[in-house]
């Protein structure tokens, strides 16, 4: 499998533990115990963290296309590419932020939650329309 899928298919792995462990942790937000909560957040924290540096590989792995980007412009195939590009960093600066604020129930947490809902909706359909090329690099040779 070329070292490009690889890291796609890292990505989603990834990617699933940081939006179940964000949801998790908004769902222990509403209950009495703190530990609950805060075991959801070290486990969002960590795969947050490992999703934040497999994006960044994936994003230099398709350098090109950005740099064709701002030299050919966007078309319409482009925009939503483009588009949860601009929501990764948004959703990675809040969270960012959030190290140095009281996460717990703070408005920048409700914020960093609402922007991670629509992070997930977009991701997905950009991995449902890449879905066959995912399938060919199941069976396709090393390079």
């Amino acid at each position: 499998m070329k070292r490009i899928f690889v890291i796609d298919w890292i990505l989603i792995l990834v990617f699933v533990v940081s939006a179940v462990s964000g949801f998790g942790m908004h769902i222990a937000g509403h209950g009495n115990s703190h530990s609950i909560w805060h075991n959801w957040a070290v486990f969002h924290v960590c795969g947050s963290v490992l999703f934040f540096v497999i994006a960044a590989l994936h994003i230099v792995t398709h350098w090109r296309w950005y740099k064709g980007l701002v030299k050919n412009g966007m078309s319409r195939k482009n925009k939503v590419t483009v588009i949860l590009s601009i929501v990764f960093l948004v959703l990675s600066v809040t969270g960012i932020a959030l190290f140095g604020v009281n996460g717990a129930n703070s408005s920048l947490g409700l914020w960093h939650y609402k922007i991670g809902i629509v992070m997930v909706v977009i991701a997905i359909g950009h991995i449902v329309r890449r879905r066959s090329a995912f399938r060919k690099s199941l069976s396709a040779k090393k390079e």
